[in-house]
C-alpha cells in the first residue's frame, strides 16, 4: 500500500527517510499483517526498525554493520545496565557516532503503530479463525514459552552446579476442574468442547 499523503508525518516516516531505509515501510507492514506467515508484534518490529537505524548509522561512517553484533549492541545501550550501555556508546562514539542522535531516533511500539495505520493506512486481515481456537492457540504460545523459560533455567543451574543435571523432561499441562461434577480436562478439550460434562 502506498504511503499516506497527510501533511503531519510521523517519526517512523521521517527516519525512514533520513536514514534512506526506503524498503523499511514495506517489510514493516507486510510482517505485521502477516503476508509472508505469521504476523510479527508491534514491539519486535519496533526493535527491529531500531536495529536497522542503528545498522545505517554505521554504514555512514563506513563501518560495516557485519563487524558489529547488531541485536546484541542496540540491546545493551537500552538495557537497564548502565554499565554495559556505557561501553556500547564509547565503543560507537570511537566510530564517529552521534550515540545521542542515533538513539533520539529509536522509536516505540507505539510510533510503529501509528506509523503502519496513518502512513501506511494498513490494517490487520479479517481473523477466520473462531474464538476457542485463538484462545487456545495464546495458551498452547505461553505453555510453550513457558516450558522454553524452565528448561534454560535448568540447564542455567546445571551449568553452575547448583542442579545435578541438565536432562530433565519438562511437561507444561493446563488443565481444568468443573468445581460441579469434578470433571478433569485439559483446557484445549474444554473450549474445543464448550463446556465439561455438566453441559453435554
Amino acid at each position: 500500500m502506498s504511503n499516506g499523503t497527510n501533511s503531519r508525518r510521523t517519526k517512523v516516516a521521517r527516519v525512514i527517510d533520513k536514514y534512506e531505509l526506503t524498503e523499511m515501510g514495506d517489510q514493516l507492514e507486510a510482517e505485521w499483517t502477516g503476508q509472508h506467515g505469521e504476523r510479527t508484534s508491534l514491539r519486535d518490529l519496533a526493535d527491529e526498525f531500531n536495529e536497522a537505524v542503528l545498522a545505517a548509522a554505521l554504514r555512514r561512517t563506513g563501518e560495516s554493520p557485519m563487524e558489529y553484533e547488531i541485536s546484541g549492541t542496540y540491546q545493551t545501550l537500552t538495557s537497564d545496565s548502565s554499565t554495559d550501555a556505557t561501553r556500547a556508546r564509547r565503543r560507537l562514539e570511537r566510530e564517529g557516532i552521534d550515540v545521542d542522535a542515533v538513539t533520539s531516533d529509536f522509536v516505540t511500539h507505539q510510533a510503529i503503530h501509528t506509523f503502519l495505520k496513518q502512513d501506511r493506512e494498513a490494517s490487520l486481515p479479517a481473523d477466520n479463525t473462531d474464538l476457542p481456537e485463538r484462545k487456545i492457540e495464546s495458551i498452547e504460545k505461553l505453555q510453550g514459552r513457558l516450558a522454553a523459560v524452565t528448561e534454560s533455567a535448568i540447564g542455567s543451574l546445571a551449568s553452575s552446579n547448583d542442579l545435578d543435571r541438565d536432562d530433565y523432561d519438562v511437561l507444561v499441562d493446563v488443565r481444568t476442574v468443573c468445581p460441579d461434577c469434578g470433571s478433569d480436562l485439559p483446557v484445549g478439550e474444554l473450549l474445543r468442547d464448550g463446556g465439561c460434562e455438566c453441559t453435554m
